[in-house]
């Protein structure tokens, strides 16, 4: 008698596979989720960290780090070499090895040591473009982007005839500090998100001083831009708005379209003119360089009190122009 072979019939191979399949469905979303949730509590962290080195500067210094430190007695520079504010407060996050190397009184475009050198907290875990290296055609070190700024305020960044810097807590040759702040430390930005490589406009209008409000003034500035690049955020050294900043001039995340030789940008930032770079002769800069993220309906912010918190890119614009001032006078109701 010949013994039965219990086996699985093709169709019931077939549906085991479907079940299977089935569940590898539901089970990757939770994954995928799992992994931006920890990618999100590591920006979150970067920026807290951001918020204490900067704390921990005032305390050396007496005063935040100034966003640059621009020479006003020149009437012409080849380029804006400023160390901005990352480069200041690496001390403070247990860089000091790097900052003993480096000169802040020199520009930092013609230092050797920080070529191709990443520094980890400068990048969120959730922006692919601050992966992305970024090389120079002529002496300058390549760099690696950075995916956060420092709060320049809502739209004036700086004029260097009257030495006039804006609303923030950061501006060209201004050391500010927490009485500077009178609306509160925990009512204004001290750093947040921004998206590595954003393309911008800059050297060219505003037609108007007045900030922009809506997205169609918004393309109209950048359409009066002499100069496209696509290059924003990817010199953490330097202290310009457009690499290192940005501005609550539009909400966390906002579109603004423009169209550079046939190809259409959805998030365009933009510079009137690179703070300082010609010295006194040069023009006022108006910024309005966008708080973005990769964070899903979100960016991450860190306050002047060094609080970490999340903003919705919903929240009404007259809230986030109150949380950029530093001494506006609003009450803000928080987002």
């Amino acid at each position: 008698m010949k013994s039965k072979r219990y086996a699985f019939t093709l169709v019931e191979l077939l549906v085991v596979i479907a079940i299977i399949g089935v569940l590898v469905g539901l089970l990757l979303p939770a994954v995928q989720a799992a992994r931006e949730a920890a990618r999100r509590m590591q920006c979150s962290n970067h920026l807290k960290q951001l918020g204490l080195a900067c704390h921990n500067y005032q305390s050396v210094h007496g005063s935040f780090p100034p966003s640059a430190m621009v020479n006003l007695n020149t009437t012409s520079t080849g380029n804006n070499g400023s160390w901005g504010v990352h480069g200041r407060i690496l001390p403070y996050l247990e860089q000091g090895n790097l900052y003993d190397r480096v000169d802040l009184s020199s520009a930092w475009d013609h230092q050797s040591v920080i070529d191709g050198l990443k520094i980890p907290i400068y990048g969120c875990p959730s922006d692919p473009g601050s992966f992305q290296v970024r090389t120079f055609t002529d002496n300058r070190p390549a760099l690696y982007p950075t995916s956060y700024g420092f709060n320049f305020g809502r739209w004036f960044v700086f004029n260097p005839s009257t030495r006039q810097g804006g609303d923030g807590m950061f501006s060209p040759n201004r050391f500010l500090d927490f009485r500077d702040c009178t609306d509160g430390s925990s009512q204004t930005l001290l750093a947040a998100e921004v998206k590595a490589w954003t393309p911008y406009q800059r050297n060219g209008g505003p037609a108007t001083t007045a900030v922009p409000t809506s997205r169609g003034e918004a393309e109209a500035i950048v359409a009066s831009g002499a100069q496209f690049k696509n290059t924003g955020h990817t010199e953490w050294p330097d202290g310009r708005v457009h690499h290192t900043g940005f501005t609550v001039t539009l909400a966390p995340n906002s579109d603004v379209h423009y169209n550079a030789g046939g190809t259409l940008y959805e998030q365009m930032d933009y510079n009137s003119w690179q703070e300082g770079k010609n010295g006194i002769a040069g023009s006022p800069t108006y910024a309005m360089i966008t708080s973005r993220s990769f964070h899903s309906g979100v960016v991450n912010v860190v306050k002047v009190d060094g609080s970490v918190t999340s903003i919705s890119e919903t929240t009404d614009l007259a809230v986030w122009h109150a949380l950029g001032t530093r001494a506006g006078g609003e009450v803000v109701t928080q987002p």
